[in-house]
């Protein structure tokens, strides 16, 4: 027994035949506005017979086909244009996007994306709903790319006289809405288990604070000897393991968590608890991890020692450290970055020295410096030269020496540090940060000009001088070293370098000495207005003296290849007057 073909579907059209269709797909991304006029009608006939089931395409093309219509017939200014094509986009996106829309609200960026429209076209919906109008060169850049995006999507697969809007079918919507679904689920199942990794993290750590506590506590209480609560324990042994397996797994939510505060950064009950004068070892320049509390934390730094977790300990460290405006967590920050980055110094490792810190890599570790070394340019703060001079020190292939002076020079300026050289030594003279200190500078180079040494005192005069140094004499020195030159440049020229001693910075910019508070002060003595409309003669043969508003002649139009309209020439010249 045979099957029975499938009945066709038969869909009702408002043209006539498929050459009325072509005809109007034709005229309507014809660029000729008569063409374009006459497809218009055509399609408003057609919605006259579609009622409210005129296809969205169809209704959006013509749309914007209109705003190019009148765009090119002159008779609307630029912001009329702007609404108008704003109107278009606007109906346009939520037109094509709202049969997308299932049950739950769906963002317009994700389906405008599903459906090939850029993200930016979306923008500049947005900005006409919401925000400041755009101009009217973007929008006829997305009125043209909407028409393309129309032809390509809609016009284009229209075959026959069968109407179909295929990019939009009902089998589409279901497949999208229950994709849309599946990912809520798997994105919900994700932030369940990041949750309940993020819990077992801290409570891992917490148990081996506790067991830490409870070592440093008996220590402290029998008097072993100062190793004795080094080495791990059985109980804090197998807490151990549990934190590396964990790490192992969740690389990433397990440093999260160990660069929070209360582990890495200790609250001040933990300072107390170790016995740690919170600011004894406070050196905001030059951080480091107070001794106890890095042998706090050494077991379980050495049974993580791997280069995937260290590197991603920096990465987190660096990372907090430049959005932290905490000094107490910025220090400890910066402190554990600079103690991980001298554990794995080549210099101490060749030295071999015996301490714990040293314990902590046997072999030396590729941390990716350039990464480091940019991480650490993005994390402004006061240990920033610090930091920036132990990398440069350790990297296998640093920057020329002159770069590495003026990566230094310039963090040491951002953050108003003090400034050392790739050697480590601090150098007063290039201290140079505010005009304070360029005043410090100069009065420091005088001194050094008349044989006083940094050791020898002033007299009472010249004291007094140097500090009552105003500002008026320190521009006028500073000018004086380039008087000849400014001189120079100016000769032949009616303008003079003014050498009056004159305070100029209580007068605005715009005028001088004696300038009477009267505005009619600026105009000539003897002076007469005439119109443009009133103007005869030829401005390329016009005298030097006044004009004489009596002299009446034709206006001229121009020649060829005129900037503006004769319209627009008229309202020019109505506003304007010659002297």
């Amino acid at each position: 027994m045979k099957n029975k073909p499938a009945a066709k579907i038969r869909h009702v059209v408002a043209w006539i035949n498929k050459a009325e269709w072509d005809q109007v797909l034709d005229y309507l991304y014809s660029k000729d506005a008569a063409l374009q006029n006459y497809a218009l009608q055509r399609i408003s006939a057609w919605k006259g017979r579609f009622g409210h089931n005129t296809p969205v395409a169809v209704e959006s093309t013509a749309d914007l086909v209109r705003c190019q219509v009148l765009d090119s017939s002159g008779q609307l200014d630029s912001d009329d244009l702007v609404l108008l094509y704003g109107m278009a986009l606007v109906r346009f996106v939520n037109l094509i996007t709202e049969r997308r829309q299932g049950r739950v609200a769906k963002p317009l960026r994700r389906l405008a994306g599903n459906m090939n429209i850029p993200e930016w076209i979306v923008n500049l919906r947005h900005d006409i709903t919401h925000r400041r109008l755009p101009t009217l060169k973007w929008c006829r850049k997305g009125c043209a790319f909407v028409l393309q995006w129309l032809q390509q999507e809609y016009w284009s697969r229209q075959l026959g006289s069968r109407l179909s809007e295929d990019w939009d079918s009902e089998s589409e919507e279901e497949e999208d809405e229950e994709t849309w679904a599946r990912r809520r689920e798997e994105e919900l199942l994700t932030q369940q288990k990041e949750t309940e990794n993020q819990k077992k993290a801290r409570e891992l750590l917490i148990s081996y604070e506790k067991e830490r506590f409870q070592m440093y506590e008996e220590w402290l209480k029998h008097g072993s000897p100062h190793g004795a609560w080094l080495e791990p324990s059985s109980d804090l042994s197998w807490t151990l393991k549990q934190i590396k397996l964990f790490a192992t797994e969740s690389r990433e939510i397990f440093t999260d968590t160990l660069v929070q505060d209360g582990f890495l950064i200790p609250t001040q009950e933990q300072l107390e608890s170790l016995d740690i004068d919170p600011i004894g070892c406070y050196d905001p320049l030059r951080p480091c991890v107070p001794r106890v509390f890095l042998q706090f934390w050494m077991p379980l730094l050495k049974g993580l020692n791997r280069v995937t977790f260290i590197r991603r300990v920096l990465e987190k460290l660096f990372a907090e450290l430049s959005a932290e405006p905490d000094p107490h967590r910025s220090y400890y920050l910066s402190a554990w970055i600079s103690e991980v980055v001298l554990c794995n110094s080549k210099s101490l490792l060749k030295v071999k020295k015996k301490s714990q810190m040293m314990e902590l890599f046997v072999n030396r570790m590729q941390l990716g410096w350039q990464q480091l070394l940019t991480a650490c340019l993005n994390s402004p703060c006061a240990a920033t030269p610090y930091l920036l001079q132990l990398l440069l020190k350790d990297m296998d292939e640093p920057p020329p020496p002159d770069t590495q002076e003026k990566l230094l020079r310039l963090s040491s300026i951002y953050t108003q540090g003090e400034y050392h050289d790739t050697h480590g030594q601090p150098d007063p003279s290039k201290h140079v940060y505010t005009l304070q200190n360029l005043k410090e500078k100069l009065r420091r180079d005088g001194n050094s000009a008349h044989g006083l040494g940094p050791g020898s005192s002033l007299s009472n005069r010249s004291a007094s001088s140097a500090q009552s140094l105003s500002n008026e004499d320190l521009q006028e020195k500073l000018s004086a070293s380039v008087l000849e030159q400014r001189t120079a440049a100016l000769r032949g020229s009616p303008w003079q370098v003014c050498t009056d001693k004159v305070p100029w910075k209580f007068y605005p910019l715009g005028k001088v000495p004696g300038q009477s508070e009267d505005p009619s002060c600026l105009m000539v003595e003897t002076y007469s207005t005439v119109t443009v409309f009133d103007q005869q003669v030829e401005l390329d043969k016009t005298p030097q003296h006044h004009m004489n508003p009596s002299i009446h002649s034709q206006n001229r139009t121009g020649s060829d290849g005129q900037l503006w309209s004769l319209a627009e020439l008229n309202k020019l010249k109505s506003g304007l007057k010659l002297f």
